[in-house]
């Protein structure tokens, strides 16, 4: 296999990993963004249930309102405090291993371009998100075997 089917295989292995880390975040995203939806029509539910209590006790009357309210509440919580945030995390941790993969795959086509081992490293690590990159001391004295 020459370098550019390798490289072609490696890009459409790592484009593969990337859309099925992906997948379950945007469908966790979606069901996030309904809950709020939800809460609406619990609301609504409750008020048409309290409707059909007026001329009742105010106790009664003041169950039935609340209820609706936990429902709106419950609706906007588990969309915006739970579930929303839980998608991004795994939105996040995809495209992290994809740069992990990418990372990757730029040393090893680093080092099958003929450059010399720690040149084609170096280039991985200028692939590498800068919030996740070690400086070039940290590198070196990581490969020459030395703490940082």
């Amino acid at each position: 296999m020459d370098q550019h089917q390798l490289e072609a295989l490696m890009d459409l292995e790592i484009e593969t990993h990337h859309h099925g880390g992906e997948e379950p975040a945007q469908a966790l995203n979606k069901v996030s963004d309904s809950l709020p939806g939800f809460g609406i029509v619990a609301a609504v539910l409750g008020i048409v249930n309290t409707m059909g209590s007026l001329g009742g006790p105010p106790e009664e009357i003041g169950i039935k309102v609340a209820a609706a309210l936990v429902g709106t509440f419950l609706g906007i919580l588990l969309a915006y405090g739970l579930l929303g945030p839980m998608s991004s995390a795994m939105e996040r941790r995809a495209r992290d291993e994809t740069a992990f993969y990418t990372t990757i795959k730029t040393c090893i086509m680093g080092f099958l371009q003929g450059h010399p081992p720690q040149v084609a490293i170096e280039f991985g690590r200028k692939s590498t998100p800068a919030e996740l990159r070690p400086s070039f001391k940290d590198l070196e004295a990581q490969l020459r075997g030395k703490k940082a």
